[in-house]
């Protein structure tokens, strides 16, 4: 897998769908692009560490996962919510709609890790119980049990804010 014609399969094959995990992660198109060619780098880069025991999008994943999180220590904090944010309570349904899938999103990105994580790479990256599972290094069950909790928490807090508007 060292040879240049693979890394460029690979590049040509995971670039896409590990910008928008990273995009989905942190919430900013210019950041994920940045953290993606990072993730790129570090792999080209530490290749001989690769086993194989994982599949090659984990690996990247786990590699982004590890940026971001650094990218996250190194900068300020943001601004809190906004005290009125409208919201309906059925999110699943409203994901399809673009502005209720912004406030979802700021929901979302109010959850405590390792919440908000895996319920953006269940709903948003499809990735598989399995494949979470792997990436975090824990069960299967951990990782349904953590998105059951994700998902409840949302709905919860979308529950509530759309009651106190009526």
């Amino acid at each position: 897998m060292s040879t240049t014609a693979d890394l460029d399969e690979i590049y040509q094959q995971y670039s896409g769908t590990v910008t928008a995990y990273l995009t989905r992660l942190s919430g900013s198109a210019e950041l994920a692009e940045e953290l993606m060619q990072e993730t790129f780098y570090r792999a080209v880069k530490n290749i001989d560490r690769f086993d194989g025991r994982s599949s090659v999008y984990t690996w990247l994943c786990g590699i982004a996962k590890h940026l971001y999180y650094d990218s996250l220590r190194r900068r300020k904090p943001t601004e809190p919510l906004p005290e009125e944010i409208p919201a309906p309570y059925d999110f699943a349904e409203n994901l399809a709609q673009k502005d209720q899938a912004m406030i979802a999103h700021r929901y979302l990105h109010s959850l405590e890790e390792p919440y908000r994580e895996v319920f953006t790479l269940r709903t948003f990256c499809d990735l598989s119980h399995p494949q979470i599972a792997e990436l975090f290094k824990k069960s299967e069950a951990w990782s349904r049990v953590t998105y059951y909790r994700a998902r409840c928490m949302l709905q919860e807090a979308m529950k509530e804010n759309q009651h106190e508007k009526e």
